[in-house]
């Protein structure tokens, strides 16, 4: 529980909120002095140096020798150590094996005390006013300060200078300078060679061109010749089969003349024997006509001649 109640009361100093780290006290009329401690190695104790009617107040934890100081701390350290990984990894892009010279850490003398952008003075009142005795604030205050201290120092080592960097990029400069070294005496060696196999690929290319040229102007004569062959063969056939329509179509011709010569002689033959035989018929009827006409005469002479008997 008192723990949750720190974490909540610390909330209140603004340390997470990176755009109230130079501005740290909300309420002014508790503020009236400025108080800058020096924290000692051992964490022993902590001492008012200045007091001002300012409001902020710079407190660093001990920083590597780099050529700005303050701007790294600006930059890095009053955002409570919560530095984003784009500026660890642009660090770790000058090279990927682990002998690079960015995590080779060189032997940087650090100084003995350190300085943090908080006031320290302010935030144990401010534990006081919210219900802390003076050593659980005091206590509050240390645990704090080396919590920063030690984040401070983590994010530090894994950082590199500004000397360090232009060492790096002049080694990879002179590495790239080697290669374009190398690149030059490669393509001066070799570019003799790669001229004369692509003079030899050309003539043997223009050998190729001449062969494929010949061979295509024979298949082109072959192909002509075979044409040819063909359409004098396709003529004759041509002819051939007109001949061959020809002649039958005379046979069928005269085929035909002989059906129809046939064909007029028999229906000759029938008219005559039709004929023949409608006079015979005539005849016959003439014939029965007179029997039948001398029947019925004879027999009214013998019926006539019963009746005379008769009567």
């Amino acid at each position: 529980m008192v723990l949750k109640q720190c974490h909540s009361r610390l909330k209140r100093l603004g340390v997470n909120h990176p755009e109230n780290r130079y501005d740290l006290y909300f309420k002014q009329n508790r503020v009236s002095n400025f108080v800058t401690g020096t924290i000692s190695p051992n964490m022993s104790g902590l001492t008012a140096v200045n007091k001002s009617p300012c409001v902020r107040c710079i407190v660093i934890p001990p920083l590597m020798n780099f050529e700005k100081p303050l701007w790294r701390g600006r930059r890095a350290g009053l955002k409570m150590m919560h530095v984003s990984a784009v500026t660890q990894t642009s660090a770790r892009e000058l090279s990927t094996s682990i002998q690079g010279p960015q995590y080779l850490r060189q032997d940087v003398p650090k100084t003995e005390g350190g300085k943090l952008f908080f006031d320290t003075h302010a935030v144990v009142r401010l534990f006081e006013e919210n219900g802390f005795t003076t050593q659980q604030a005091e206590v509050m205050v240390k645990v704090l300060v080396r919590m920063t201290k030690s984040n401070m120092e983590v994010i530090y080592n894994d950082m590199v200078t500004k000397v360090h960097q232009e060492i790096m990029l002049q080694r990879v400069m002179s590495q790239i300078a080697s290669v374009k070294k190398d690149m030059i005496i490669l393509e001066k060696s070799e570019f003799t060679t790669l001229l004369a196999e692509n003079e030899k690929l050309k003539i043997q290319l223009l050998q190729f061109k001449v062969q494929l040229a010949d061979v295509m102007n024979k298949v082109r004569s072959d192909s002509i010749m075979e044409m040819n062959l063909e359409k004098s063969r396709s003529k004759e056939l041509k002819v051939g089969h007109e001949k061959m329509l020809l002649e039958t179509r005379t046979e069928i011709m005269e085929m035909t003349a002989d059906q129809d010569r046939h064909l007029t002689q028999t229906n000759m033959k029938i008219d005559t024997e039709v004929a023949g035989l409608k006079t015979m018929l005539e005849s016959h009827k003439l014939d029965t006509i007179k029997y039948l006409a001398g029947s019925v005469f004879t027999c009214l002479t013998v019926v006539l001649g019963f009746y005379r008997i008769w009567m």
